[in-house]
């Protein structure tokens, strides 16, 4: 079951769904970053691919870290 969390990227709401599981190695990495899960996302946004969902790329970003921040 997917997990939605809102967020404000780019002077607008947005929600996102991902499994918990990913929401979880986000949190984990955000945490080794000192940095809020919702200032990872914002540059994970800043950062993702044109054309690329804001949910893939969380998706890809976690598991290149594997969710221990690096």
């Amino acid at each position: 079951m997917l997990e939605k969390l809102s967020f404000s990227l780019s002077g607008h709401r947005t929600s996102v769904a991902l499994e918990p599981e990913f929401w979880a190695a986000l949190s984990a990495i955000a945490e080794a970053e000192g940095v809020l899960l919702s200032a990872l996302v914002t540059r994970i946004d800043a950062e993702r691919a044109e054309g690329r969902p804001l949910a893939s790329a969380l998706r890809v970003f976690a598991l290149s870290r594997g969710g221990r921040g690096g």
